[in-house]
């Protein structure tokens, strides 16, 4: 049977990245979607108040990406924080990418915040920090896709720390089977990865926007990590039934 999973999506791409890459969730579907474990989606944009009703059932609950700060006041993201941890304390399984990272980490207990090491963007490598993951055999290291200057700068209370870089030490973690966050972009591809580049080129130093270019040059382990994120929601239903 397929894994069902909601895709809560917490951003509207921006106009000119429509035409191209449609939306955070379609991002998605593609990723998971090209997976050996098969699996259906339903996306929910939470920014306009989009949510399943208490009648579906979900195997996974995914936030996504977003330029808003996982810690902020807007009243979509109050209400985002309070409904996660209603799912957490139901025993759902959650996933959360970036933005989501971050907001799990805070909604459980842990600390998100504007970091000092300031923006990262392009392909980052993090040292793997476990020899397996969701019963993949783990290489010493990943390069990801990335676009973020808030951080996780502390865990929640008995997360397991996956991967860490210097210059994002917290960048990925699991909590009790049920809990698994990147803040690197599986999603992200180097073409959307450029675009989005070039549109925010001017809040860049030159310097930075040309070394974030080139980095796209490299590989990264996108479809990789997307396999595992479905291996885990697979191996938490598994042990459910």
């Amino acid at each position: 049977m397929p894994l069902k999973i909601c895709i809560l999506e917490a951003d509207d791409l921006h106009p000119q990245l429509q035409p191209g890459f449609h939306s955070f969730g379609s991002m998605f579907v593609k990723l998971l979607g090209s997976q050996q474990q098969p699996a259906q989606f339903a996306v929910y944009n939470v920014v306009r108040g989009d949510y399943p009703s208490e009648t579906e059932h979900f195997d996974a609950f995914l936030v996504t990406g977003s330029k808003a700060d996982s810690f902020g006041m807007d009243a979509w993201i109050v209400r985002l924080r309070e409904y996660l941890l209603i799912r957490y304390r139901a025993g759902d399984v959650l996933l959360g990418v970036c933005f989501g990272h971050q907001i799990l980490a805070l909604v459980l207990g842990g600390l998100t915040e504007r970091a000092p090491q300031g923006w990262g963007a392009g392909v980052h490598r993090y040292r793997m920090l476990v020899s397996s993951l969701a019963s993949h055999e783990c290489p010493p290291s990943v390069n990801m896709l990335i676009s973020h200057r808030d951080q996780v700068t502390r865990l929640p209370a008995g997360a397991r720390l996956l991967a860490s870089s210097d210059f994002c030490p917290n960048a990925a973690f699991m909590l009790e089977g049920q809990v698994l966050c990147f803040q690197g972009h599986p999603e992200f591809t180097p073409e959307f990865s450029r675009s989005l580049l070039q549109l925010r080129q001017g809040i860049y130093t030159p310097e930075f926007y040309a070394g974030s270019l080139n980095s796209l040059q490299q590989g990264h382990d996108g479809h990789r990590i997307g396999g595992w994120m479905l291996d885990f929601v697979a191996s938490a239903r598994r042990q459910r039934t």
